[in-house]
Parts: structure tokens; sequence; C-alpha cells
């Protein structure tokens, strides 16, 4: 009988530090609320992929790991350069099949993450601001994302292109929506509602409306994502994505 590969389930993200990740939520929240929201996307995201089959949990982390990561993934430091390499690198750490995703989807399910390679080379996941959510390859070549334009809106039709042109038979996701901005939020956690990133919205919704604090930095901020553990392992520092 013949042994099916298995799957490397790769993240790509920043560690959530004040000021480095979801600027675009700042205002209507503070830069502090803005991180604890990113914390609470990284960490559901990273909850998805801990209950997806895989035969590997890479997350590559720009930063230092924190409590919001959960057992069972090997960390690694971001590459130096654009985006484009930087996604170019993780895949080149993969000896197999390896699908990749960011920390921006937290309404991502265990589901949508059961790819089969089978019959395919490539799985895209479409993202609604022209750009992509996931991407898989059946035998990663760091070649294929190296040069595509990054953060555009046609950075997905170009790297679903570069695809087909390379001959790989493409299967797509479902299309999702990022967390960029304010309205994104919240539409994203209408749709996991029962999320840690959910949750964490309400919560910073709810301290912004009662106390004032989208104006005022340190005021009413929220703590880290309940249930987590404490990590010791740190990565590297490197640059990291937008």
């Amino acid at each position: 009988m013949t042994t099916l590969p298995v799957t490397t389930l790769l993240v790509i993200a920043k560690e959530p530090r004040p000021g480095r990740v979801k600027t675009r939520l700042t205002p209507p929240f503070t830069p502090r609320q803005a991180a604890s929201l990113a914390e609470a996307s990284l960490a559901d995201t990273l909850d998805a992929v801990a209950a997806a089959p895989a035969g590997r949990r890479v997350l590559v982390l720009d930063g230092e790991p924190g409590p919001w990561l959960p057992p069972g993934f090997d960390v690694v430091p971001q590459c130096a350069g654009g985006l484009d390499e930087r996604l170019a690198d993780a895949f080149a750490r993969c000896a197999g099949p390896a699908l990749l995703i960011g920390m921006d989807t937290p309404q991502v399910t265990p589901e949508l993450l059961t790819v089969d390679f089978t019959g395919c080379d490539a799985w895209f996941g479409p993202a609604e601001d022209g750009g992509f959510w996931a991407l898989g390859l059946a035998r990663p070549d760091p070649a294929l994302l190296r040069g595509v334009p990054m953060s555009t809106a046609a950075t997905g039709a170009v790297q679903r292109d570069r695809l087909v042109a390379a001959g790989l038979r493409v299967r797509d996701l479902p299309r999702l929506r990022d967390v960029d901005t304010a309205a994104d939020a919240h539409a994203v956690a209408a749709l996991a509602p029962d999320g840690r990133f959910a949750g964490r919205l309400a919560g910073c919704a709810a301290k912004a409306v009662a106390g004032g604090t989208a104006g005022r930095s340190g005021e009413g901020e929220p703590g880290p994502v309940a249930g987590a553990r404490a990590v010791t392992a740190p990565a590297s520092r490197a640059a990291g994505p937008r």
C-alpha cells in the first residue's frame, strides 16, 4: 500500500508587539489594543493548525514566541528581505508537501487546512483584498514566490498565474477576508464569534466606548490571551510580514 506524503503546515507571523503589528487598526484602537487583537488572531490561527492533520507544524516568526504559542510547533526565524523572499525561504525549509498561511485569518478552521495533493500540485487561497491567505505546494519550489509583488491588489492574481505558468495543477480554497482594518476585524469576528479574536475585539470595543480609550495609549488595555501557556525557547529576530 502506498503511503501518501504528510503535509507540513507553516504559519508566517510577527510577534504581536505594539507599534509593529496591525497598525491600520490604529485608530480606532490604541497600539496596545491592536497588538492584543493581533495576538488573539495568531492564537486562533495556531489552534486551527494544531487541530489539523500534519506531519510537522512550523511557526516562521519575526520576533520571540510568547504564551500564545501552543505545544507541538517548531519555531524558526524569518530570513531577511521582502515578503516574497521570506515566503520562499519558508517553503525552502520543507522537503515535502507544505501549506503556508498567515496570522490574519482567525476564522480559519482545521477543515480548511486539511488539503489533499492527490491529483493537484498546488492549493491557492485567495483573499478578499486581492492577496492570498494560503498557498500549498506539493513540491515546494522557492522560485515560484520570488519576485511576486506583495501587498498589492494584484498579488493574488500574479501568484496564481505564476503557479499556472509553471505547469502546476492548481486547486482553489475558499476566499477569506484578512484582518487589516477595523471594518475587517468586525466582519471576521462575526464569522467566528466563539473565537479568541471575537472575544478580544468585543472587549476592546467595549472599553473604547465606555472609557474613551481609543485615543489614549495605555488605558484600559486587555491582557494576554486566556488559556495560553508559557514558552521559554526564543526565536531569532528577523524582518517580518506586513
